[in-house]
């Protein structure tokens, strides 16, 4: 546990450190005509929400409700899991990662959730430096509710957030799009080649990929795309964030919702716009579900006529959809 904790103390600075050298390669290869450009700008961005949160929110919005909870639930526990034995550690990851699956899970398909992690998602490029970007508002939604069946079980609490942590700190090395595929490995890991299709906005990829350190739950819950070599992965929100004001980032999504809630007509209606998924509205909207279905039934485009003077002109073509 001691080895942990130095490891957890040291993080913040090897993780800046790994990204600003990631953002150096990666501008200079741009120069060097090598790749595409590095958005700093953004970067940026990623850096102040991280040291935001890291620092005064941290402090403003300690974790003392939740861990009340949890410690209740140790101390009712079911089971008492040995952690004097290695099984009793191995136990405790696989419920974390099992508790781990199913909140960010929801964090795609629950809207209200989604205002707070689609931050981490809004970055239009993926980069490590992407891998921090996780918003503000994460402790206010509830977050760790889907952790407390880890101490019920018999998982201490506050091994289990030390693994949480520990589960976001391997995440970070993911978020690279120049690591291949890592072959065997990703039947059982989650890999930078499975975490892109996680970020990429196509249709093909939406709401896939939910795993922490293992993908395995994907596998077993019927949530994982495998990376296609025909279908590039396209970074960012379905509809992109294109602006550069940290607060718009941060609380555009609380916004709409807003909107939305007032616009309601129904109590029902209301509960949809907070626990459906992002996207719906009464009657028809622009959930995944949807959105796919639109695409399948849409007639296939017909190329323009060829000019007088010259070629046809070139129409882009999304590939097929995988069957369902």
């Amino acid at each position: 546990m001691p080895v942990l904790l130095l490891i957890l103390k040291f993080a913040v600075v090897t993780v800046l450190v790994a990204s600003l050298v990631e953002a150096a390669v990666l501008s200079w290869r741009h120069a060097r005509g090598l790749g595409p450009a590095y958005d700093w700008k953004s970067a940026g961005l990623s850096v102040v929400d991280f040291l935001v949160r890291e620092y005064p929110l941290r402090w403003l919005l300690p974790l003392a409700f939740w861990l009340g909870w949890m410690d209740w639930l140790y101390a009712h526990r079911l089971f008492t899991l040995p952690l004097d034995h290695w099984t009793g550690w191995v136990a405790a990851f696989l419920l974390q990662e099992f508790c781990y699956y199913w909140y960010h899970r929801a964090a795609h398909r629950v809207r209200w959730f989604w205002c707070t992690h689609s931050i981490h998602h809004s970055p239009n490029d993926l980069n490590l430096s992407a891998a921090y970007r996780f918003g503000w508002t994460g402790k206010l939604t509830g977050v760790l509710a889907f952790f407390l069946l880890a101490p019920l079980l018999g998982a201490p609490p506050r091994l289990i957030l030390l693994m949480f942590t520990l589960n976001l700190l391997y995440q970070f090395w993911i978020h690279a799009t120049w690591i291949p595929r890592l072959g065997p490995l990703e039947w059982v890991l989650n890999t930078p080649s499975a975490h892109r299709v996680h970020h990429a906005s196509n249709l093909e990829y939406l709401d896939g990929n939910y795993g922490g350190v293992l993908i395995v739950f994907d596998r077993l819950f019927g949530t994982y795309i495998a990376e296609r070599e025909d279908v590039k992965p396209r970074y960012g929100l379905v509809k992109p964030q294109t602006s550069y004001n940290l607060l718009a980032i941060e609380f555009d999504g609380w916004r709409a919702l807003w909107r939305d809630l007032r616009g309601a007509k129904s109590v029902d209606e209301a509960l949809g716009y907070l626990w459906r998924p992002p996207g719906w509205r009464p009657g028809g909207g622009e959930t995944t579900e949807e959105l796919r279905r639109h695409a399948r039934l849409a007639p296939p485009a017909v190329p323009p006529a060829p000019a007088p003077h010259g070629p046809a002109t070139d129409v882009a073509t999304v590939p097929p959809l995988p069957a369902p």
